[in-house]
């Protein structure tokens, strides 16, 4: 909506859900924190979540994402899971036909058959086919827009499996296994597990391996998520948030240097296997917060580690604690679209086309 902004006192368009403009995030974010702290903490108040990383001193450590929780005795992390162990995960699936409408399905094999007849089952999209969609039900990221918040109320769909149930579900018109969520962050060793369970049991079986990623993960599991999609055709997709650190905290409540460090870790391989990109990053065009000026940054990264990375821009839909702001503008996806060629890159996708509509937002706000 269009309101007068706290902190610069300019009519803007902003969410309630962080009470302060993009801009101010940007270029002052230190008036700008006490807005974005209480945001944060009501936001987890809401979900039941601790409020920060946990770091009790007794407590036990994980290792898993970028927050380095010390997780106290009957407590959680700050994904929502308690100590567990690592054979069970809170997790749905569902087998969705190819091609679907994954980030990646513009250069992917399920989409366009890129790879035939190593990578792809067909020579063009694998109609008759399907992708093993897992969903893991936490996140190391607590995005106040989230399109799936509704796993945190709802409750698991399912009672925590071990990665055999996964494996068992691979039947032979499954092309691919896609782990997301929620993020897969949290629950990494168990998607581990399962791709490395399935490759096993189905070896002449055309089976990538993809995950759809906010990033946040250790390097260790990166490095076993990396080595299973390069071998066999599958895509590692980063959700890159914001280009910003105090913008990227203000929508996720998290840093986003080791998602940029693990993003290049992946771009290292993209030479590796040209005939399927490895990576693709994709950008939500949030109204008022991930605009042209944040879009540059990211794609003047990716530009500067391989121009040929693909990068899809989505269109935002308001949902969750965001729900106070417009779809994405065509005129605000026009000018991501320039700046990011402009960058350099020379495969700028546009997605949910669906959601875009005519016109632009008013009173000059960001965007």
């Amino acid at each position: 909506m269009i309101v007068r902004c706290p902190v610069c006192g300019e009519k803007r368009l902003l969410s309630q859900a962080i009470g302060v403009c993009g801009r101010c995030l940007r270029e002052d974010p230190a008036a700008a924190k006490p807005f974005v702290e209480a945001a944060r903490r009501r936001s987890r108040r809401i979900f039941g979540l601790p409020e920060t990383p946990p770091q009790d001193p007794q407590g036990l450590p994980c290792t898993l994402c970028v927050h380095g929780c010390r997780i106290p005795e009957n407590g959680t992390g700050f994904c929502g899971l308690p100590p567990r162990s690592r054979e069970s995960a809170r997790l749905s699936w569902y087998y969705d036909p190819l091609p679907t409408n994954c980030v990646a399905s513009f250069v992917c094999p399920g989409g366009t058959g890129a790879g035939y007849p190593r990578f792809a089952r067909k020579p063009g999209p694998e109609y008759g086919y399907q992708n093993l969609a897992v969903f893991y039900e936490a996140c190391s990221f607590d995005c106040l827009y989230c399109q799936n918040w509704h796993y945190r109320v709802d409750g698991p769909r399912r009672e925590p499996s071990g990665p055999e149930t996964l494996v068992e579900a691979v039947k032979p018109s499954v092309s691919c296994i896609c782990f997301f969520g929620g993020d897969p962050t949290p629950q990494l060793p168990h998607a581990l597990s399962a791709a490395e369970g399935a490759l096993r049991r189905y070896p002449g079986q055309i089976l990538r391996i993809c995950f759809e990623t906010n990033g946040s993960m250790n390097s260790n599991l990166l490095e076993r998520a990396l080595e299973l999609s390069l071998r066999t055709g599958g895509v590692i997709k980063f959700d890159l948030k914001a280009w910003t650190p105090s913008v990227h905290y203000a929508l996720t409540g998290a840093e986003n240097s080791r998602t940029l460090a693990n993003f290049l870790r992946v771009a290292q391989e993209f030479r590796a296997r040209p005939e399927v990109p490895l990576l693709v990053a994709s950008v939500l065009l949030v109204p008022g917060y991930v605009d042209a000026e944040e879009v540059q940054g990211i794609a003047n990264f990716i530009a500067n580690v391989n121009p040929a990375i693909p990068l899809s821009l989505l269109a935002f839909y308001p949902n969750c604690l965001m729900d106070d702001l417009p779809c994405t503008s065509w005129a605000h996806m026009g000018r991501c679209i320039l700046v990011a060629k402009e960058a350099g890159l020379k495969n700028v996708h546009i997605g949910n086309r669906h959601l875009l509509w005519r016109g632009d937002y008013e009173e000059g706000a960001c965007g």
